[in-house]
């Protein structure tokens, strides 16, 4: 049986992945830009997000939610935090019962703390619900790059159709049931990279860099087994992959978040000049709150929330960073 799918977010990882469904079976595509839905249809491209990539010529674009979303099979949500819930909210009258939905987003819903997929059950009860994670970065993933990702959901039944749904040419994708660690692996390594990147930008070396990724690597992990997740979990795609990929690319968003804030600049003009959403962001205070609840340890999430919430500066939160007195390699700090 062919399965159609409609995916909601026309971003740049949004259209990547209806760009990879597209070569096995029907999507259509839902943005809230006009403008983009027509360059779709009519040019086979996004500039805006995806800049000289070019799209298949069957991927629909669609300006309706219910459009995009009445007859479908699957539907894949690739649209930032804040707005998961609304538009969630706005799915629900025309989705049919029983349709497994799949989150793409990296963050957490602000106000409540929860996971994407929190979301989907609470305003979708009764739908199947997964997560499609791991070290991806659209523009290679578009230019033909080899990449995995691993899609994580409870029934492995249907993780396995979904599976080979989304795989496509060098696109290998990896099944797990592990939902709440796959989930929060992607989450938590925003931050860290929002790290990594303060320490790039104020000129530290490749030293620094790993020690910065490999103890972050240890504070998304403690939080993430304390909040349910399996430990192996994150020293896979979801985890160590994603972590790498994040706090090393150029491409990565919070990585530049955190170069720039390196650099002097202040949040406030970071944030204004980026077209995309950088999670890490937004994800900071809801991390540290959870940290705080299930008393984890985590002073490198600490120093970002220092910056981008009260205000600090990175040359600070590096410097203290540097102060962390060492102790044995198993415990916090």
């Amino acid at each position: 049986m062919t399965l159609r799918v409609g995916l909601l977010g026309g971003g740049s990882w949004g259209t990547t992945v209806a760009a990879l469904v597209a070569r096995n079976t029907e999507v259509k595509l839902w943005a809230r830009d006009a403008a983009t839905v027509q360059e779709i249809n009519t040019r086979h491209s996004n500039e805006k997000y995806l800049p000289g990539a070019s799209l298949p010529e069957n991927l629909v674009a669609v300006a309706s939610i219910e459009e995009a979303v009445h007859d479908i099979d699957v539907l894949v949500m690739g649209v930032p935090s804040q707005g998961f819930r609304t538009v969630l909210e706005e799915v629900r009258p025309h989705l049919r019962a029983w349709v497994p939905v799949i989150s793409l987003t990296k963050g957490l819903e602000r106000d409540t703390g929860l996971r994407m997929t929190q979301i989907i059950e609470e305003v979708l009860p009764g739908h199947p619900v997964g997560v499609l994670t791991g070290p991806n970065l659209a523009r290679e993933i578009m230019a033909g790059q080899a990449a995995a990702s691993v899609i994580a959901m409870e029934d492995e039944i249907i993780v396995r159709e979904l599976q080979s749904l989304f795989r496509s040419g060098l696109f290998r994708v990896y099944t797990n049931n592990d939902v709440i660690g796959c989930e929060l692996g992607g989450v938590l390594k925003n931050v860290i990279a929002i790290a990594v990147g303060m320490g790039d930008g104020q000129g530290a070396g490749d030293n620094t860099r790993s020690a910065l990724i490999t103890r972050g690597l240890a504070e998304i992990t403690r939080l993430g087994v304390a909040m349910g997740g399996c430990e192996q979990t994150f020293a896979g795609l979801a985890g160590m992959g994603d972590m790498i990929a994040t706090c090393t690319s150029v491409q990565s968003r919070n990585r530049y978040v955190g170069v720039e804030l390196g650099r002097g600049r202040s949040l406030d003009d970071i944030i204004a000049e980026m077209v995309m959403v950088a999670e890490g962001v937004k994800s900071t205070p809801t991390v540290i709150a959870l940290a705080e609840q299930y008393a984890v340890d985590m002073p490198i999430a600490r120093d970002v929330y220092r910056v981008v919430v009260e205000g600090g500066t990175a040359k600070q939160a590096f410097r203290g960073l540097l102060r962390v007195q060492p102790r044995a390699e198993s415990e916090p700090g």
